[in-house]
């Protein structure tokens, strides 16, 4: 250990992200970014906030970032939200860490699923947070009944990553009814995606006041580069982590950023017609890798989680990348054969096939 770092330094274990190539010419399936472009009202509201001469930018942001919680606020109208039930980060990775500090550093552990987020475990190294796996079915299913385990909290991602899978908005009221002294954190990273109906965990922040869901803009927004996260939930849990944020950086979100995804939000035909087109792909996708022979879980998200039962998951994402082709591959016991390959363009994914289509033969 360097004489210079504090002890805990050394002792982390740093989230890894996917790669992200220097290379232009690559086709990344790999981080689940958005293939297309963000809302042009996005675009257009930062060309607008930046002016000819960008002076605005020599001065700070709002901190509260009003414009786009009241932009969340006004989307999610049916579930008569306020402003004061929405925090807004910069992207929702500091949301979650703002949120772990806040709300899950109790004396007891939290509860995480065994294959979910790898950035949970590392939040809670940072922190001193304790924590226990509940092991997915062998489905890699969330099986609610397997929570009813003292507990300091609970980080559910829905759909979750990597796999794909979707636990009915149902299930969560009911962990939530189960442990109704806990905080229960529900990560909707990919759940625009999840069908016709997003099947928001939202809906169930007024009747109850221990659930907190976080989601991104980053995926159905296409707003990865802009780096834009917020959360919703009952106002004194909003409050601790507005505590816990103006101690560390009270102006989260830059100008731009503010007013793009205010924009965004307030889009709903773009969010829809893209959400569409991905959810399209997807289904289209997955039936082309089962018919190659990969065992591909049902998803919810803008990826898809499969594994071939003669074929070396390493060996694939090697010989994909040879021909340019990037995909997400995470070496632990139970996921180690599976391939999270997020969904494309569809001439994206027309690559995918004819390239795997080579390998598989190849390797015959």
């Amino acid at each position: 250990m360097n004489p210079f770092w504090n002890p805990l330094v050394d002792r982390l274990s740093p989230y890894v992200p996917g790669e992200q190539p220097l290379r232009s010419d690559f086709i990344k399936l790999n981080t689940n970014e958005n293939p297309y472009p963000p809302s042009p009202r996005a675009v257009a509201a930062m060309r607008e906030e930046l002016g000819e001469d960008g002076a605005r930018l020599r001065l700070y942001p709002d901190p509260d970032a009003k414009a786009m919680k009241t932009a969340v606020a006004a989307f999610f109208s049916e579930f008569s939200l306020s402003v004061n039930q929405v925090f807004v980060g910069n992207g929702s990775d500091e949301v979650l860490a703002i949120a772990f500090l806040a709300l899950l550093k109790h004396d007891r552990p939290i509860l995480l699923p065994d294959v979910t987020y790898s950035f949970y475990p590392v939040y809670c190294g940072l922190y001193g947070i304790a924590f226990t796996t509940v092991p997915l079915d062998a489905e890699f299913q969330v099986n609610i009944d397997d929570y009813r385990l003292k507990n300091g909290g609970i980080v559910l991602a829905n759909p979750n990553a990597p796999t794909g899978c979707l636990l009915p908005v149902e299930e969560i009221g009911r962990l939530a009814d189960i442990h109704p002294c806990s905080v229960l954190l529900v990560d909707e990273a990919y759940v625009d995606f999840a069908g016709e109906t997003t099947p928001t965990a939202i809906a169930l922040v007024k009747k109850h006041a221990n659930i907190l869901v976080v989601r991104t803009l980053s995926k159905s927004h296409a707003l990865a580069g802009l780096r834009v996260g917020y959360a919703v939930g009952d106002e004194k849990l909003i409050e601790a982590l507005d505590r816990v944020k103006n101690s560390f950086n009270s102006f989260p979100l830059d100008r731009l950023a503010i007013v793009a995804a205010a924009a965004a939000i307030g889009d709903a035909a773009y969010l829809e017609k893209t959400r569409a087109a991905v959810m399209k792909s997807r289904k289209a996708l997955f039936a082309r890798l089962v018919g190659m022979g990969f065992d591909v879980l049902p998803s919810a998200s803008n990826f898809l989680f499969a594994r071939h039962p003669r074929h070396d998951a390493r060996a694939i994402l090697l010989a994909l990348r040879e021909r340019g082709i990037l995909v997400r591959h995470f070496d632990a016991p139970r996921t180690a054969q599976y391939l999270r390959i997020s969904v494309g363009t569809n001439a994206q994914c027309g690559a995918l096939i004819e390239a795997l289509s080579d390998i598989l033969g190849a390797a015959r």
